[in-house]
């Protein structure tokens, strides 16, 4: 019995149990069902062509921030990420009563201790003793939800820096020395990147204060609706701020958790002086957005090899499948379409190195039309239109797209019968894209949510107009029912 049937079988009927074969398909029914009723199952490989494509951005809403400048060993060429963060505030957010508030002027006038922004990366790339200087800007404006950022988004270029706001600079290296190596080999320790915000700071309106923690505190104090929730807050206190990679060439960080702390001196409950904190922190709520910057000549240059295709991050280069819908279909219209599998094989990498760039770890397979609207609008994987897979050993693997290939061949029967021309009208009728992505999971382990993957990572992958590896087979299998009755 041929392997593909054989699969099929245990597919359709797997409690069924098998006590002979042979290599034919054609008595597969009668073991099934009666000869009323015959079951005929049948296999097929098709090919698949695929080429590289130019994301030059993509859409840049994501709870991770990427924060550096690296060289690509593979380019050659830089990667530059600054990113934008807004911070969260909880419905009707309460400091502490007045009189509770230590840190006071001899006047009387409620000032915090000192402020600080914190920056956590859970993960990097590159070296972690690389000196980098990176500087925070103030927004003036914020950047509105509802409007889609994408990452080739310069939110310094679009006017949203403040003229005359905080501008502090910071330099730095990932591997933090200030910290004992016991500290940072404990298990629950996670380093960040800490921007002190205590220099003489002067609002929009022109008030002084010691410190941005101060204006925070003042703000609150002034009209405690400032901090009902986070709208009111990002557009009357803390439009959100821009950390720009300035100088330094090395290192880039994933930075996972971003807050502002606002550190004062109160007494608690019990009539005890204590250090209060307030904090306000970015989070899927509000807004986070990365700003890439990448040599678009030399991705131009990668996406035209024709020998291979490639999966290149962040921001850079996806690979196109155009599928062969209709020479799948032809003859099996009224049959079922069981399974199309697809596995694409990685070729390995060039450059080899402690820097060496990593593998895509997840891959989104999506209809060409749809890889814009499917991470604006936050959707998941629903297993007919999109699908992910994850590198095993050296390939990716979609065990069955056979809901996407029926969708699609839905999709052209139902527009050819209204307009004729309705696949010149819609020339990616038949193409899905991979992307990389990252997903976030929820407390139940379901994924939540699904992202453009913007860490620094590439691959090369068997395609291409011009390959040397042979076809990309596409195996399907079938199953109808031939009623005797």
């Amino acid at each position: 019995m041929k392997k593909a049937a054989f699969a099929a079988i245990l597919l359709l009927a797997s409690s069924c149990l098998f006590l002979a074969c042979d290599d034919t398909t054609e008595t597969i029914g009668t073991s099934l069902t009666d000869d009323l009723d015959r079951l005929t199952i049948s296999s097929d490989t098709f090919n698949v062509s695929t080429r590289s494509i130019l994301a030059d951005s993509v859409f840049s809403r994501s709870t991770i921030g990427y924060l550096g400048r690296i060289k690509d060993p593979e380019t050659n060429d830089y990667i530059i990420g600054d990113f934008m963060v807004q911070f969260h505030t909880m419905e009707n957010y309460e400091f502490p009563e007045k009189e509770k508030i230590l840190s006071k002027l001899a006047n009387g006038e409620i000032i915090a201790d000192s402020c600080e922004i914190s920056l956590f990366y859970d993960d990097f790339y590159g070296d972690s003793l690389a000196t980098m200087k990176a500087t925070v800007y103030e927004m003036g404006t914020p950047m509105e939800e509802g409007i889609k950022y994408y990452s080739n988004y310069d939110p310094m270029a679009n006017g949203h820096i403040r003229n005359g706001g905080i501008r502090q600079e910071k330099v730095y290296t990932l591997t933090d020395h200030s910290i004992s190596d016991s500290l940072r080999a404990a298990s629950d320790y996670l380093p960040s990147l800490r921007i002190p915000l205590n220099s003489e700071y002067t609002d929009k309106d022109g008030k002084t204060y010691n410190n941005y923690g101060t204006y925070i505190m003042q703000k609150y104090y002034e009209n405690a609706g400032n901090f009902k929730n986070s709208y009111a807050f990002i557009h009357n206190v803390c439009p959100g701020f821009y950390i720009k990679a300035e100088e330094g060439l090395g290192s880039m960080a994933y930075i996972s958790i971003s807050w502002i702390s606002v550190y004062f001196k109160m007494l608690d409950k019990d009539g005890e002086e204590h250090i209060g904190v307030a904090r306000f922190t970015g989070t899927e709520e509000v807004m986070q957005a990365t700003h890439i910057t990448n040599d678009l000549s030399t991705l131009r240059q990668l996406a035209g090899d024709p020998t291979c295709t490639y999966i290149k991050s962040p921001a850079g280069i996806f690979t196109e499948m155009t599928m062969p819908v209709d020479e799948i279909i032809a003859n099996h219209e009224n049959d079922t379409l069981n399974t199309a599998k697809i596995q694409l094989t990685r070729i390995l990498n060039k450059q080899h190195g402690d820097f060496t760039l990593s593998t895509p770890s997840k891959l989104l397979m999506i209809e060409r039309d749809s890889m814009y609207s499917f991470f604006e609008n936050a959707k998941t994987v629903d297993k007919k239109t999109s699908f992910t897979s994850t590198t095993s050993g050296n390939r990716y693997v979609f065990n069955n797209v056979a809901g996407l290939l029926r969708h699609i061949y839905e999709a052209k029967k139902k527009g050819m019968a209204s307009d004729p021309q309705w696949t010149e009208k819609h020339p990616n009728w038949n193409k899905v894209v991979l992307i990389p992505v990252k997903e976030k999971t929820s407390t139940t382990s379901t994924v939540s949510r699904i992202s453009h993957d913007m860490s620094l990572s590439s691959t090369r992958l068997v395609g291409g107009s011009q390959n040397a590896s042979g076809d990309i087979p596409i195996s399907v299998i079938y199953s109808k029912f031939t009623n005797k009755r």
